[in-house]
């Protein structure tokens, strides 16, 4: 992509109504737009990270065996009615009414309509167990959005649903989720800890929220230092192992952490005092065990070995690569602008020519631009005639990680400077040499 041609918004100034750093950010690269409160068009920059975001969020669900379809933002009020929270949910629910007077609703979770679907297509316990999920915009009409698109009120989510025979069959679904939320986070570059959580209005008895932490937290979290040390589950995990998923979770378990609502003072003050680790967290993922919450108002049964019908058991499990994205920029980011992980960066490399329409500036960045995308890598071509300070704080503003700078100099000596955004480390060496270390 070439910059001269590229919708990229940059704002030299910090906008004002930014009030913590990934929105200052975010703004300021031109990677989103407020539309109103709380609601944001989600620019080029920013929907090339927000895609990336949700390509590894979806491999992961895939590996676990999670099964992707898509439904419907808007939903009948039926179905809410007939589980119950119609009502309960609060003000949050956006509620209209379509021309024939129907009530609706903005979906802000959908374990009413994954049921419906169910009960409607599954009857024997063969075809369990069953996880089903999609990626989804939402709608929760918060009394107070706030920090950009880290608490907004239309925001994408990734919602799964699981459906056993029994509770054993459920928790086996629910562990499956555990692992794979802990090997989604590490592949996006960030360390979540699980922790036990209050299951507001989705209901059920048995929840973790998986928390960063960072300064800009919502709320204050409570650990033991361990979590840190913890090793991902590798990319080999056999989700079908029931007791190395139990292992897996019982040791990720092991040892105290909790979000504000549910902290007990008590065992946190038995942990050693240099073990102990309070801090502000950031939700990035919750998981719900909640049983047969849904199932049995709404009448989701199957047949079982037995003959008999049963109620299924459920869970649900939910991302927010929105949420995501702004919680990646808090992670990772110094006084010049965002430092992306390679899994998620908008391209993979960016090329600044330094004197554009220079003749040997241009065909040298043309040649790495061709060669680099030829290799199937996501490449910037900053050919503008902006000044070179510009470039370069540009460059490190939206943070791509490797940068090609091209001067004229340098191109003189069949040479180019690459340079490491996350370290600053710069490196003078031939044109094929840089193609080699990027294309490997």
């Amino acid at each position: 992509m070439r910059l001269s041609r590229y919708f990229m918004p940059i704002l030299k100034e910090n906008p004002k109504e930014a009030e913590i750093v990934s929105h200052r950010l975010m703004l300021r690269a031109g990677m989103v737009r407020q539309q109103s409160q709380g609601i944001y068009s989600w620019l080029p920059l920013g929907k090339r990270v927000l895609d990336k975001v949700n390509a590894i969020v979806r491999k992961e669900q895939n590996r676990a065996g999670a099964i992707e379809l898509s439904m419907p933002t808007l939903q009948s009020a039926e179905l809410w009615q007939e589980s119950g929270r119609y009502e309960d949910y609060g003000k949050e629910m956006l509620r209209i009414r379509d021309r024939q007077d129907r009530p609706m609703l903005y979906g802000p979770t959908n374990e009413e309509m994954i049921t419906d679907i169910f009960r409607a297509s599954v009857k024997s316990y063969k075809d369990l167990p069953l996880n089903l999920y999609h990626i989804q915009l939402k709608f929760r009409d918060e009394i107070r959005p706030r920090f950009g698109t880290m608490r907004s009120r239309e925001f994408l989510m990734k919602d799964a649903y699981s459906f056993d025979l029994t509770k054993e069959d459920a928790i086996h679904s629910y562990n499956k989720m555990f692992a794979a939320y802990l090997r989604t986070f590490a592949e996006l570059g960030l360390r979540a800890i699980p922790m036990r959580a209050d299951t507001g209005p989705i209901g059920g008895n048995h929840s973790h929220e998986f928390i960063i932490l960072a300064d800009t937290g919502e709320s204050e979290v409570f650990s033991h230092r361990d979590f840190v040390n913890f090793d991902i589950p590798p990319a080999d995990t056999d989700f079908d192992d029931v007791a190395g998923l139990q292992a897996i979770f019982d040791k990720w378990t092991s040892v105290y952490a909790a979000t504000s609502e549910m902290h007990d003072a008590d065992a946190f003050e038995a942990i050693p005092e240099s073990e102990r680790l309070s801090a502000r967290g950031i939700e990035v993922g919750h998981i719900f065990y909640f049983g047969t919450k849904y199932s049995e108002p709404m009448g989701a049964k199957v047949q079982g070995p037995d003959g008999k019908e049963h109620l299924v058991h459920m869970g649900s499990y939910g991302i927010g690569p929105t949420r995501l994205v702004s919680a990646i920029i808090e992670a990772w980011h110094d006084e010049n602008g965002i430092i992306w992980p390679a899994s998620v960066a908008p391209f993979d490399c960016v090329i600044i020519n330094m004197k554009a329409g220079d003749a040997a500036c241009d065909a040298a960045s043309d040649r790495l631009y061709q060669s680099l995308e030829k290799a199937g890598l996501d490449v910037l071509l900053d050919d503008t005639d902006d000044r070179a300070g510009t470039k370069f704080a540009t460059a490190d503003l939206i943070g791509v990680p490797t940068q090609l700078i091209v001067g004229p100099r340098s191109v003189a000596n069949g040479e180019v400077e690459v340079k490491d955004r996350r370290t600053g480390a710069r490196e003078t060496m031939t044109i094929e040499a840089a193609l080699n270390r990027l294309i490997g």
